[in-house]
């Protein structure tokens, strides 16, 4: 079998694992292991492991290898208020600099990650769609401040969902299903604060949506 090099797709694939919890917290990630399942050199899998410790998803210590990032409350609320913060002004820059693309962008992207929502609350099974979930909830929230102007500000907070989402799961697995209905209401709330140019009203519906991870 030929070996791959190329990265993009090991390192996505690796970063869904991890911000699903596929990998539990604590877990050894040896590249050796993984080389099999990628069609790569150790080498290879080794480079991603530190792209992805980085940004925080990943703990590399020398002569103990890598491990998915420890879960904690206290994590998770630091996190929390750190996502708050970046997608509050990110928002906050997007009603004021995106255009009707942008508009119908969040619009499109709210679309399909409701319809997911709405499959997941009815089937009462999140395991069977939690990576398409991610997938789709991300979008929502990375289109929601794309308009903001500062590239810096997305990048963060692109690394800051990732870690926020990993403590996230790590720590709620299981119990998701109860809080759907609660979870589609609550982006409604900011696509509508969005759409409406209500920056107060996006603010506090981004706060609204994301408080319980700070107790």
């Amino acid at each position: 079998m030929a070996l791959r090099t190329e990265t993009p797709e090991i390192y996505t694939d690796l970063e869904r694992k991890l911000m699903t919890a596929t990998f539990p917290p604590g877990q050894r990630l040896k590249p050796g292991a993984l080389q099999a399942e990628y069609g790569c050199s150790p080498n290879t899998v080794r480079d991603v492991l530190l792209r992805l410790s980085k940004v925080g998803l990943v703990d590399f210590e020398l002569q103990r290898g890598f491990r998915a990032r420890a879960a904690t409350p206290e994590r998770r609320r630091d996190i929390t208020r750190f996502r708050i913060l970046l997608e509050q002004e990110g928002a906050s820059r997007s009603m004021e600099h995106g255009g009707v693309v942008w508009e119908a962008d969040i619009a499109a992207a709210h679309t399909r990650l409701g319809h997911i929502e709405r499959e997941i609350a009815r089937s009462t099974d999140v395991a069977a769609h939690v990576e398409l979930w991610s997938d789709a909830e991300l979008a929502f929230h990375e289109t929601l401040i794309s308009a903001c102007g500062s590239a810096i500000l997305k990048e963060t907070y692109r690394n800051t969902y990732a870690q926020f989402r990993q403590q996230y799961v790590s720590l709620e697995q299981g119990s998701e299903v109860g809080h759907f209905g609660r979870i589609i209401s609550e982006h409604q709330a900011i696509l509508d604060a969005a759409l409406a140019r209500d920056a107060s009203a996006c603010r506090q519906a981004i706060y609204a949506h994301l408080e319980r991870n700070l107790t």
